[in-house]
């Protein structure tokens, strides 16, 4: 018979406290892109032309794009959040969920889009160039 594992009252308020600290930096983060979305959205928008990532015929629309995305992420129930980017949660080990949120937007949506032409690179370089601009201004 398999034994079964009941961890003790140390290990449960110690498994509590890493798993609330990740709701906080989550709810940190969305709190502080909810209060400008631009600041974080023209960033991204330069450095995804910038690293030839994404090719578009606008780089103003590409921004205002990434603008709704962000603004959409802050409106979100939970659920909604998870669902997104549940595809791209293993694509880095400890992933920051506006970076994933984003990276989902881009590989999922922004290539639908008309003034986009194509996007390059795989789904973990158009999140790790995501994340560095989200990571600079994210404390």
């Amino acid at each position: 018979m398999a034994k079964i594992f009941r961890p003790s009252n140390r290990e449960s308020s110690i498994l509590s406290r890493i798993e609330s600290s990740k709701e906080h930096a989550r709810r940190q983060a969305i709190n502080m892109v909810r209060e400008d979305p631009i600041r974080f959205a023209n960033p991204i928008s330069m450095k995804l032309v910038e690293d030839h990532l994404v090719e578009t015929t606008s780089k103003n629309v590409l921004e205002e794009e990434i603008v709704k995305c962000l603004e959409t992420l802050t409106h979100a129930d939970e659920f909604d959040v998870d669902y997104r980017i549940a595809p791209f949660r293993n694509l880095v080990q400890q992933p920051n969920v506006v970076s994933l949120y984003l990276t989902a937007f881009v590989i999922e949506k922004l290539i639908d889009h008309k003034t986009v032409v194509d996007i390059f690179g795989s789904d973990t370089d158009i999140y790790m160039c995501i994340h560095q601009q989200v990571s600079k201004l994210l404390p």
